[in-house]
């Protein structure tokens, strides 16, 4: 079974506050279990794929003339 993390502990591993893991529950932008009445959980599954789904690869850029060439 994947481990669930609480709000606060989603929120360390995005390194952001807590509003923005709550943001994501509300709306609808990561998969999370509700425990009980009140609580929620996120899958540490689901954070990983929140990240691998938010990463851009580097590309190379070529200038010539101050402009980008692809």
């Amino acid at each position: 079974m994947d481990r669930l993390l609480t709000v606060d502990e989603a929120a360390e591993m995005l390194g952001t506050t807590s509003r923005f893991p709550r943001r994501l529950i509300a709306e609808r932008r990561i998969r999370f279990v509700k425990v009980g009445g009140h609580h929620v959980r996120i899958p540490l599954s689901a954070i990983a794929a929140f990240i691998a789904n938010g990463t851009v690869e580097p590309t190379e850029v070529r200038w010539h003339g101050g402009r980008v060439v692809r």
